[in-house]
C-alpha cells in the first residue's frame, strides 16, 4: 500500500461562512440562542485535527426549554389542527431546502466527520429522498372502523405520540437526522434533535435552514452537548414521549433503563458484527470488491459493516489474495481530495479505541496481515486492516470495533455459516454471496439479523423498507410501515347511537 498524502497542498480545504458565526448556539423555538451555561465546546476536523469552531453545550435548563418549546408546538393549531396535505407541503420544502444547501451540508458533514466528500454529498442525497418519501405519508394514515351492530360506531383513530427526541451518532449526521425527524414530523410529532457532540455542524446549519421553509416555530428544536449531560437530560426528561436513538449498545442500554421510569416509547438502532458470508460458487471477484468495500467504506464506522468476513473452505485461499489485491484500492487520504475513497477516523478518542485492537487481535494468537499501524503524524488515519488465524470466540470476532478491521474466518457447509454468523450479541445485518438461489433464500431466512443483502452490501432505500437489528442490535426499526406503531398511537372510540 503506497503513503498517502495525508494534507495534499494542492487540496483545497473549504470552509463555509457559517463556521465563522461561532460560538454555535441552540436552536429552540424558531430561533438560535446561547447556552445557559454560557459554556462551549470544540468541535475538530479529524483530517488536520484543528478546531472548526465552538459549540455551545446545553444543560438541563435548555433541555427544558427545548422541551417546552416542543411541546407548545405540538398543543398549537398551527402544527396540530394543519391538514394532512399543508403537513406533506412542508416536508417537500424542508427537502427542497435541504437540496439547495447540499454541497454547504456535506462540507460541513465531512469537515466535522472526515468522511469524503463524495458520500457526504450521497448522504445528503439521501436525506433529500428520505423527506420526499415521507412527505406523501401524511394524507395515508388511516384509523379504522370495527364491525358492531346498528346502535354502535366503533372506530380506531391514529394519532402522533408528542414530542420525540432524537439523538444521532456522529457517522453520517445529515443521514441520521432525516431518518429521525422526517417519521416523526409526517405523522404529527415535535422533535428535539440532538446531534452528537463529535458532528453538530450540519444539524445546526440545517436548523438555521427551516428558517426558509414555513415549518411553524418550535416544531424542530435542536440541543448540542455531551451524551451525559445534554443526552441524559433529554433520556430523562417526562415532557419526552418518545425517545429514538442510533449509537452503541452500552448508551442504548442505558437509556432503556431510564425509559422505564416512565414508560417513554423507545427505538433503539445500534451496533453490528455484521458477517459477509462467501459460499464457493460466488462470484468471487464482485464478492472481494464489496467486501472490501464494506469495512472500509466510511473508514469501517457503519453499524452495518462487514467487519467478519466468513469464506467457504475450498475456496478460502483465493478470496484471501483477491480481497487483499481489493484492499489496495483503500488508500487513506485528505477527504476532499478528489480520489479519496477513505478518510479519516472521525475523533482521537475512538481513533485510539481502534487502535487498541491490534493489540487485542495480537494477544489472541491472530496475524495481522495486512495494516494494523497509524499512519503518517498528522491527522487520524488508519489503513485496512485484515486478521486472520481467528476463532469466531476472539475479542475481535465479537465486538464492535468501528474502524477499517477485519476478521476473516472459514466455513464448512451452509448450517456451519449460519452458525458462526449468528454467533454474536448482534443481529443487525448480514451479506450473503452465493450464485444458488435456494442457498441465498435459505441462508437469509435462518440469520437472525434485520437486513440480509443477497449478493451486494449496504443498500439502503428512502423509507420503502424497514431497518433494525435483532438481538443486542437494537429494538424497533426505522422505515417501513412500521414507523406508524413507532410514531403513533391508536385510540379506540365506542360510540352508542
Amino acid at each position: 500500500m503506497t503513503t498517502p498524502p495525508f494534507l495534499d497542498a494542492a487540496t483545497p480545504r473549504p470552509r463555509p461562512a457559517f463556521l465563522d458565526d461561532g460560538p454555535h448556539g441552540l436552536f429552540i423555538g424558531g430561533r438560535l440562542r446561547p447556552a445557559q451555561t454560557q459554556e462551549t465546546f470544540p468541535t475538530i476536523d479529524p483530517t488536520t485535527e484543528t478546531v472548526l469552531t465552538a459549540i455551545s453545550a446545553a444543560g438541563t435548563a435548555d433541555v427544558d426549554a427545548a422541551v417546552a418549546s416542543a411541546r407548545a408546538a405540538f398543543e398549537a393549531p398551527s402544527w396540530s389542527a394543519i391538514s394532512p396535505q399543508a403537513r406533506s407541503r412542508l416536508l417537500f420544502q424542508i427537502a427542497d431546502v435541504i437540496e439547495a444547501h447540499r454541497e454547504e451540508l456535506a462540507t460541513l458533514d465531512t469537515l466535522d466527520m472526515g468522511a469524503p466528500l463524495a458520500g457526504s454529498l450521497l448522504m445528503v442525497d439521501h436525506a433529500v429522498e428520505v423527506f420526499r418519501h415521507y412527505a406523501g405519508w401524511p394524507t395515508k394514515i388511516y384509523g379504522q372502523t370495527g364491525p358492531g351492530d346498528p346502535s354502535r360506531l366503533d372506530y380506531v383513530l391514529r394519532q402522533p405520540l408528542g414530542v420525540v427526541a432524537a439523538i444521532t451518532a456522529w457517522n453520517g449526521p445529515m443521514l441520521q437526522t432525516s431518518w429521525k425527524l422526517a417519521p416523526a414530523l409526517a405523522t404529527g410529532n415535535t422533535v428535539v434533535l440532538k446531534p452528537a457532540e463529535q458532528s453538530p455542524l450540519s444539524a445546526l446549519r440545517f436548523a438555521a435552514l427551516l428558517a426558509e421553509t414555513d415549518l411553524p416555530a418550535g416544531v424542530v428544536n435542536v440541543v448540542t452537548g455531551t451524551g451525559p449531560v445534554t443526552g441524559a437530560a433529554l433520556v430523562a426528561h417526562p415532557g419526552v414521549d418518545k425517545v429514538s436513538f442510533t449509537g452503541s449498545g452500552p448508551v442504548g442500554k442505558r437509556i432503556l433503563t431510564a425509559s422505564a421510569d416512565t414508560l417513554t416509547r423507545v427505538t433503539l438502532e445500534l451496533g453490528g458484527k455484521s458477517p459477509t458470508i462467501v459460499f464457493a460458487d460466488a462470484d468471487l471477484r464482485a464478492a472481494a470488491a464489496t467486501a472490501a468495500l464494506a469495512f472500509c467504506g466510511g473508514s469501517g464506522q457503519g453499524c452495518v459493516s462487514g467487519t467478519r468476513v466468513l469464506v467457504q473452505e475450498p475456496v478460502r485461499e483465493q478470496f484471501g489474495e483477491l480481497l487483499a489485491e481489493e484492499l489496495g484500492r483503500y488508500v487513506p487520504g485528505d477527504p476532499f481530495h478528489p480520489d479519496t475513497v477513505m478518510g479519516p477516523i472521525a475523533h482521537r478518542e475512538h481513533f485510539d479505541r481502534v487502535v487498541s485492537y491490534f493489540d487485542v487481535a495480537r494477544e489472541d494468537g491472530a496475524r495481522i496481515a495486512l495494516g494494523g499501524r497509524p499512519l503518517g503524524e498528522t491527522g487520524l488515519f488508519l489503513p485496512p486492516t485484515l486478521i486472520e488465524n481467528v476463532t469466531n470466540d476472539m475479542r475481535i470476532a465479537q465486538e464492535e470495533i468501528f474502524g477499517p478491521v477485519a476478521a476473516i474466518m472459514s466455513f464448512t457447509d451452509a448450517d456451519d455459516a449460519v452458525r458462526l454468523g449468528d454467533d454474536t450479541v448482534y443481529g443487525l445485518s448480514a451479506s450473503v454471496w452465493t450464485r444458488d438461489l435456494s442457498t441465498a433464500h435459505r441462508t437469509a431466512a435462518a440469520l437472525r439479523v434485520g437486513t440480509v443483502w443477497v449478493n451486494t452490501w449496504g443498500e439502503m432505500t428512502s423509507g420503502t423498507m424497514p431497518f433494525g437489528g435483532f438481538k443486542e442490535s437494537g429494538i424497533g426499526r426505522e422505515h417501513g410501515t412500521d414507523v406508524l406503531d413507532a410514531y403513533t398511537e391508536t385510540k379506540a372510540v365506542m360510540m352508542r347511537l
